[in-house]
């Protein structure tokens, strides 16, 4: 089987579902991603754009699909805030997310997915993310780790996987049993990030199961600089500061890291990409010390934070007291 292809072992299986994706300046990407989810074998009850106020072509593109669209303040976006909201306007038991840059690579690329919900027990799916075609070897090696060819079907007491890699998961392309989400209290609002993994933990701590499709594919990948790794990583360390929960219910994820460390350097080493491992250790010490100093955050001073940060509007937002977690 070739990657992406859909395992046509698994029978065909339709369930009524929402797809809503969150835009803001999407650029000409987006209409691959439009087109991609008209060519689709399954065809969604709705899908919803929730646009945060474009000044470009996202929201015309979003029309003339056939698509409904929604528009909000770009100042009152939220991870999950905005999702909340999505789910306000929809109202089938599945509803699936993906970002404005994710391009389904198959026809069947939904219908795998979805044929994870006729296990009862399985409130959420997430798919496997390939690289753009334009994507640069650290880019290409990042989703090629996170997001392997062998799928897997967990829960809280399963082995597989171990650690917080558990709570892995992206709302770039995943799905959710609606009535679970419910029963957890929706998405997380005013989170800096990380949403899916929040509601991943969520979801296992109640009893449900998470699965990972493997064959259910789409492009989705970033060539990030050095800073934006560095303040991705922050922002990680924050979240992971903030949702102490999770770490402490899941694991740490240092050991993670190591791995990740080795296996890229063995990766470019075997694509001949070897006069980037000098790059990629200083990407390295961009995460590391990005993550770390987002985990001391409440020890800097509030603008050196925000210089810190990917996402800025949430400094700016941010109360002065400390979160209740």
């Amino acid at each position: 089987m070739t990657v992406g292809e859909p395992n046509i072992e698994r029978h065909n299986s339709y369930l009524p579902f929402s797809i809503v994706i969150p835009t803001y300046n999407a650029g000409p990407l987006f209409k691959h991603v439009v087109d991609s989810i008209l060519r689709s074998s399954q065809r969604p009850e709705k899908v919803l754009v929730i646009d945060s106020s474009s000044i470009d072509a996202t929201a015309q593109i979003a029309i003339d699909a056939g698509f409904e669209l929604m528009s909000i303040p770009q100042a009152e976006f939220d991870h999950g805030g905005t999702r909340n909201l999505a789910l306000s306007k929809v109202n089938t038991e599945v509803v699936l997310f993906m970002t404005q840059d994710a391009i389904l690579q198959h026809e069947n690329t939904l219908l795998r997915l979805l044929v994870s919900f006729e296990n009862t027990q399985v409130t959420a799916a997430y798919g496997r993310q390939l690289p753009h075609l334009n994507a640069k070897p650290l880019g290409a090696f990042a989703r090629l780790h996170n997001y392997p060819e062998d799928g897997y079907l967990t829960s809280l007491e399963s082995s597989r996987p171990k650690g917080i890699q558990k709570i892995f998961m992206s709302n770039s392309f995943a799905a959710y049993r609606y009535s679970s989400l419910q029963a957890v209290g929706g998405f997380p609002e005013k989170l800096i990030l990380g949403e899916d993994s929040y509601l991943a933990g969520k979801l296992l701590l109640a009893g449900g199961k998470i699965e990972y499709v493997s064959e259910a594919c789409v492009q989705h990948s970033h060539n990030y600089s050095l800073t934006e790794e560095f303040k991705r990583y922050f922002d990680i360390g924050v979240f992971h500061r903030e949702q102490h929960w999770l770490l402490e219910t899941f694991g740490t994820p240092e050991k993670m890291g190591f791995q990740f460390a080795i296996k890229q350097t063995h990766f470019l080493i075997r694509h001949k990409r070897a006069y980037l491992i000098p790059y990629s250790g200083l990407s390295l010490v961009a995460k590391y010390l990005g993550y770390r100093l987002g985990r001391s955050y409440r020890s800097l001073p509030h603008n050196v934070n925000v210089l810190c940060s990917m996402h800025k509007k949430y400094w700016h937002n941010k109360s002065t007291s400390k979160p209740s977690n």
